[in-house]
């Protein structure tokens, strides 16, 4: 036997346990798990002494302006630096140009991206109400990772783009969707046994406030805040949940940012229903009182809040309550943030500093290496039905694997992003627990900070279901 890889020496982290032991890889996958030297040759050894090895890290919220705006980033940048932050899969953001909203664009982007993937993808669809509910059967049988709705945005009449900052009377634009239209959409993709995952702000309440707060010619951050509050994310949250227990639909609330959604989400999972969340770093790790210090760096949308806020939500992937840890990876040029508060887009690079910054979070004891596994592998994984081929290491699964090392210190430099853009709140940021090498379908595409994975290397994710040929009709 000749095995393409043995990983020896290393101790393996799973969502409930670590032990040591060797992986051997073969044809692309694990082929054995074991204490016991096994006979043969490899092709290639990996000593992971004094570091851990983990599943497969995943990055489920990826936009990569790819097709679109590509001065800010592409596919490759961004599957670049994902491999460079110990991320062997991302799942990308369907508001492209075109968007992913049919089985059509799906090939298209499909194609588009494979050339360019350092580590694995999958692509999620679009959900543009009466644009495209006649798609979505479609879109799940291409084999879509799930559906999103960016409720409370315009759309554009002609080219599906999304219009960020609406005003009514606008030419050749779409309002924002009305309640009954995003019950519809729900209806649809039901249908399918897929998630249903959506931005979630309430545009009539921000539109309404913005312009309370224009009006008396608020700047600062504090009226950034004021204009989009906690309860523009808490209406939409609690309208989405609701609207889920009816139609059956898996709802799953994007980049949570208030502590009162997380404790909407969990009530409804008490009640049994198949409601989840997710939240980013910059929850996590940032809060109205880093605006002075990091500056327009840091404004997304949901906008960052209050302390209160970061610790519910902490609080909330410690009691599994967030299923996962994801970056809404989203640059811009140095040029474009470079402004007033509220004219620069909302967004920055993210899927390089994912990994880091939570196993910094390990070192300073919010965390455990068993927690980061389960909120950055197993449960997305599981949540996306992409287990157990991926987010698990055991016999059979693709041969995705990260390894850290636990005991590195570095700082994070935006010079050092392997994005096209360098923005990030995290500048000078000092971590303890660094990715040294990232393992993609059996391949090492990044070893001691070192990318050397190439184009193309990346395969296109597909639901397990799909891909057993068990898609819903």
């Amino acid at each position: 036997m000749t095995w393409d890889m043995k990983i020896i020496n290393g101790t393996i982290v799973t969502s409930s346990d670590t032990y040591e032991a060797d992986i051997y890889i073969k044809d692309n996958r694990i082929a054995a798990i074991t204490s016991e030297s096994l006979a043969g040759e490899a092709k290639e050894t990996v000593d992971a002494s004094e570091k851990y090895i983990l599943p497969g890290l995943i990055d489920t919220h990826v936009h990569s302006r790819d097709p679109g705006p590509t001065y800010k980033e592409d596919f490759y940048h961004s599957t670049k630096a994902a491999a460079a932050g110990g991320v062997t899969t991302i799942f990308e953001m369907p508001n492209t140009t075109p968007p992913v909203n049919n089985a059509e664009n799906f090939d298209l982007q499909n194609e588009n991206l494979q050339s360019k993937a350092v580590v694995n993808y999958g692509l999620w669809g679009i959900c543009l109400g009466h644009l495209n509910n006649q798609n979505i059967a479609e879109l799940h049988k291409k084999g879509v990772i799930g559906f999103k709705f960016f409720w409370g945005y315009a759309v554009h009449s002609k080219t599906f783009q999304l219009m960020y900052n609406y005003k009514p009377g606008m030419e050749d634009v779409i309002p924002p969707f009305h309640d009954g239209e995003v019950y519809e959409m729900m209806e649809e993709v039901a249908k399918t046994g897929q998630l249903f995952a959506v931005h979630a702000e309430n545009n009539d309440l921000i539109q309404t406030l913005t312009a309370r707060v224009q009006e008396r010619g608020g700047k600062s951050y504090e009226d950034l805040l004021e204009s989009r509050p906690n309860l523009a994310e808490e209406l939409t949250v609690q309208t989405g949940i609701e609207m889920a227990k009816k139609t059956g639909v898996r709802f799953h609330v994007l980049h949570v940012s208030s502590g009162k959604s997380v404790d909407f989400v969990k009530q409804a999972q008490e009640e049994g229903y198949p409601v989840t969340v997710e939240t980013c770093p910059h929850y996590l790790f940032l809060s109205n009182e880093d605006y002075d210090e990091v500056g327009p760096q840091m404004k997304v949308y949901p906008p960052v809040k209050y302390k209160k806020d970061q610790e519910r939500i902490w609080e909330g992937i410690r009691e599994e309550t967030i299923s996962h840890v994801c970056s809404d990876h989203a640059p811009h040029t140095e040029e474009e943030k470079d402004g007033d508060l509220w004219s620069i887009p909302a967004g920055m690079c993210g899927v390089e500093s994912l990994v880091p910054l939570m196993l910094n979070a390990v070192s300073e004891g919010k965390l455990s290496l068993s927690q980061v596994v389960r909120v950055l592998a197993e449960e997305p994984a599981k949540l996306f039905d992409i287990y157990p081929a991926k987010g698990i290491l055991q016999p059979g699964a693709d041969a995705d694997i990260t390894i850290v090392d636990m005991e590195k210190e570095a700082t994070l430099r935006r010079e050092n992003l392997h994005s096209k853009s360098k923005v990030t709140a995290y500048d000078g940021f000092h971590i303890k627990g660094w990715p040294v090498q990232t393992i993609v379908n059996g391949t090492t595409v990044m070893k001691n900070g070192e990318v050397i994975g190439e184009a193309g290397q990346g395969t296109l994710v597909t639901p397990v279901s799909h891909r057993n040929g068990t898609v819903a009709e």
